[in-house]
């Protein structure tokens, strides 16, 4: 095989696209583990750079905000040029734009370069990208029977680096005094590492390419078992509702979660406790996405998705009636992350499949873009709204979103059996009706 295709005039088979598929799953997963550790490294020390440099705490939340925007910003030029030149290419390209952003993260440093580091941040947005349409390239040769599964396989991850990632900002801080960096650079030496190791995975391992395997054969003339694989008939209102599913759940977590760790600070809970509170957090986010993944595969895309809206209320409620309790938002934000992962799963699932393969790969970056757009949009305005009406009544207002989610399910005729019919190419319900 070459970069993304078999050799030429030989048709693909079943069995070949399964052995692709398998092989690009284990290598999306082990890259997300890279990324996520050099990502987490990452952010950890952000908002504390941010606040040294520019001498002023207010503007500690930038850093986060610059990233955010990044993302944003990249996902759609990441996503063309992946139709382009596919995943393999698109991917490393991410990874190597964060890259250059931590180098010049360290060069800001020294140098006290406030708008420096921001541009430095925004470029590390570059690997969120790539880290989030890692999900998207696990389905690009999935089965209609696997697809939940392949793509929670790549989110779980995730976990693995977003957990070992914030804790090796002690031995970094000790190897990065060691060789003279500037302070507080030190755990980048660790995300250099783990950046530059993806890079080298994604350029090396991720052969043949899944989306351009995916591109030849469709554009086979043979109309066979293996290309009804990927050619989908495309659905776009359902896959508007996708996307909209995905970036309502994201923006009301970010919302919650960013304002959390002060809520928390200001009825006397401790540091440590916070951080166990986020640490649950994020654990719901990613620990349980192949569970979550499976039911999609087996209930539906949008039946999945609404349980996942189901828990955001339930997480929404518990946050907004318990917030004088530090357990009750502990519990709520475990909850919150269980939502957000469910919705997310089915949701990035349920979009490639409702998107004909020409189409899919804009999609996805649009899905991208509106997903980091919505969450940096609500990280902001959660701190005017927690000012305004407190945090319970912040949780209860972002509530509005999920009542529009499961709503416009039922009211599309997209949920259920239908729904499930419209992913397999059926053309009753939601998708009869474009």
């Amino acid at each position: 095989m070459t970069d993304g295709t078999a050799s030429a005039g030989v048709a693909l088979t079943l069995t070949d696209v399964a052995r692709v598929q398998r092989r690009t799953v284990g290598v999306l997963s082990a890259a997300q583990v890279l990324g996520g550790i050099a990502f987490g490294a990452t952010i950890s020390l952000g908002a504390v750079l941010a606040a040294e440099i520019s001498g002023d705490e207010t503007f500690s939340g930038l850093a986060a905000a610059a990233v955010t925007f990044g993302t944003a910003l990249i996902a759609i030029p990441l996503a063309a040029l992946a139709r382009r030149r596919g995943r393999r290419v698109s991917l490393a390209t991410g990874m190597i734009a964060a890259l250059v952003g931590v180098v010049l993260v360290v060069i800001a440093t020294g140098s006290r370069s406030f708008p420096l580091l921001l541009l430095a941040f925004l470029l590390i947005g570059g690997g969120q990208a790539a880290n989030l349409q890692s999900r998207f390239a696990a389905a690009d040769l999935a089965t209609d029977a696997s697809r939940g599964r392949d793509l929670s396989i790549v989110v779980w991850a995730t976990t693995i680096g977003a957990v070992l990632g914030p804790n090796l900002t002690g031995p970094g801080e000790i190897l990065g005094e060691a060789i003279g960096m500037p302070p507080l650079t030190g755990p980048y030496l660790f995300t250099i590492v783990g950046q530059f190791l993806g890079i080298l995975l994604y350029l090396v391992a991720l052969r043949p390419d899944p989306l351009l395997t995916a591109q030849r054969v469709v554009a086979e003339a043979s109309t066979g078992a293996t290309r009804q694989l990927i050619a989908k008939p495309d659905q776009p209102r359902i896959a508007r509702y996708a996307i909209f599913a995905v970036a309502s759940a994201h923006g009301v977590m970010v919302a919650v979660m960013a304002m959390t760790p002060v809520h928390l600070l200001h009825h006397g809970a401790t540091l440590t406790i916070i951080g166990v509170t986020l640490s649950l957090h994020i654990a719901g986010m990613y620990a349980l996405s192949p569970v979550f993944g499976i039911l999609a595969d087996r209930l539906g895309r949008i039946p999945t998705i609404l349980i996942g809206q189901v828990l955001i209320a339930a997480a929404l409620v518990t946050v907004s009636f318990g917030q004088d309790s530090t357990l009750a938002v502990t519990i709520g934000l475990t909850i919150l992350g269980l939502g957000w992962s469910a919705t997310t799963v089915a949701g990035s699932t349920l979009l490639t499949e409702a998107s004909a393969e020409a189409r899919r790969t804009r999609r996805q970056g649009l899905s991208d873009f509106t997903m980091s757009m919505v969450g940096a949009v609500g990280a902001i305005l959660a701190g005017v709204i927690l000012g305004w009406i407190g945090y319970g009544g912040l949780a209860l207002l972002v509530g509005v979103a999920v009542v529009a989610v499961i709503a416009l399910a039922f009211l599309g005729r997209a949920s259920g059996s239908e729904a499930k019919a419209e992913t397999e190419g059926d053309a009753d319900g939601v998708g009869a009706q474009q």
